[in-house]
């Protein structure tokens, strides 16, 4: 569900831990099995420990996020588990970052959200109230955490649950995600991949879509944020979700919104169109500058494509896509594209625009049924060409790979 889960390394510390010379942290033994190592150091994670060992036990658990085993030994201790969240949110000296880091870690295995939640079940509360915190240090992992558990169906719906317990919640994450500068200390780029996962939920996209809010007018600038690809990719898949509600498409494709520019700027490059072609594009895509870049990351890219797709699943919404001269944005992107998997859903997208309407009963795409027989024809149809794009990536990789030296020359 949503985004892929993030992972930080411990720094300056290994699967062996990091202990401070003359401490008493426990020594690995050979005796001892993993999880009574483990148990020893809820006494350094508490709170009142003395600092400098607490921080050290920290960095030990970070570690041991940092790979698969490790992170089902953790998930297995209650105790621990809720000391990390006790840790995440403790002001200085405590070690936060480190605890909030490890937690980043286990969040990012889909496996153990429901160990999580059971140990701790108002971590996501908890979590969110420091991410929105504009003063607190740590927000951005704070909200890396809560986009790696709200990727689930269950920790999403504590999450939704916890924002709306703290009314305005979805406005105030909103709000933080929009404002420049909301929290000095931290960008809270994560931000936005909460937000995606969030809106994969009918309650978020009826409350981005009410059009007293005007909340989605205040994302549709993000598609093109410069600093961040992970901020992007949340406003864009947050949008890609809210078009799947073909009844505000001609809100979303009219003057009050007007979504289509801003998801075909990010498509465009610097090609220049004949005057009576140019005519056609919004004005914010005509006589762009010749040094006029694409969206870099191809993930966003497929994603702009088929948020396009969805605004053309009605016979309005395909008009309006057409009378706006997305097809000559399109039409350019094929020609450029290098992903195949990109390619084929820009082609999807194009032969919508420019094949024939569907019959009369069937103009709403997104309500059509399919018999059994012609989704498993379809579905085959796409492995067949999830195989091809595969295969013509891996080809693509072969040919970008340096040739192997021949042994006893030297390099030129």
């Amino acid at each position: 569900m949503g985004e892929a889960g993030e992972a930080w390394e411990g720094e300056g510390s290994s699967a062996g831990g990091v202990t401070p010379a003359g401490s008493p942290m426990p020594e690995a033994g050979l005796e001892a099995g993993p999880e009574a190592e483990v148990v020893k150091l809820l006494p350094f994670l508490a709170p009142g420990a003395r600092a400098d060992l607490q921080a050290a036990a920290v960095r030990h658990v970070l570690a041991l996020t940092g790979s698969g085993p490790g992170r089902m030994l953790l998930a297995g201790q209650v105790a621990l588990l809720r000391a990390l969240v006790e840790l995440a949110a403790a002001p200085v000296p405590a070690p936060a970052r480190d605890a909030a880091r490890a937690l980043v870690n286990l969040a990012a295995d889909p496996g153990l959200h429901e160990r999580l939640l059971a140990a701790e079940p108002g971590m996501p509360a908890r979590l969110l109230g420091l991410a929105l915190d504009p003063q607190w240090p740590w927000a951005e992992e704070a909200a890396a955490v809560l986009a790696n558990l709200s990727r689930e169906p269950a920790p999403c719906a504590a999450l939704m649950a916890a924002l709306a317990a703290a009314e305005p919640g979805l406005e105030r994450l909103v709000r933080a995600l929009c404002t420049p500068g909301y929290n000095g200390h931290a960008p809270l780029h994560y931000l936005g991949p909460v937000l995606s996962n969030l809106s994969q939920r009918p309650a978020a996209r009826s409350f981005l879509l009410d059009p007293d809010r005007c909340v989605v007018q205040q994302l549709l600038p993000l598609t093109q944020y410069p600093d961040s690809s992970v901020r992007r990719a949340g406003v864009v898949g947050t949008l890609r979700n809210c078009c799947f509600e073909h009844r505000h498409h001609e809100w979303l494709l009219g003057p009050e919104v007007d979504i289509l520019p801003y998801l075909l700027l990010p498509l465009a490059g610097p090609e220049e169109f004949p005057e009576e072609e140019m005519e056609r594009l919004p004005v914010d895509l005509q006589y762009l500058p010749p040094d006029k870049q694409r969206e870099p990351d191809p993930h966003i890219r497929k994603m702009l494509i088929e948020a396009i797709m969805l605004l053309t699943a009605t016979a309005p919404g395909r008009q309006q896509v057409r009378d706006q001269g997305a097809y000559l944005i399109l039409r350019e992107l094929h020609s450029w594209e290098p992903e195949p998997a990109v390619r084929v859903t820009c082609e999807k997208l194009i032969q919508v625009l420019i094949g024939d309407e569907p019959e009369h009963g069937m103009e709403n795409l997104l309500e059509v049924q399919v018999p059994e027989d012609v989704e498993q024809q379809l579905q085959q149809l796409d492995r067949q060409e999830q195989e091809q794009c595969e295969q013509e990536q891996q080809e693509q990789e072969r040919e970008l790979a340096p040739e192997p030296q021949a042994e006893g020359t030297a390099p030129t």
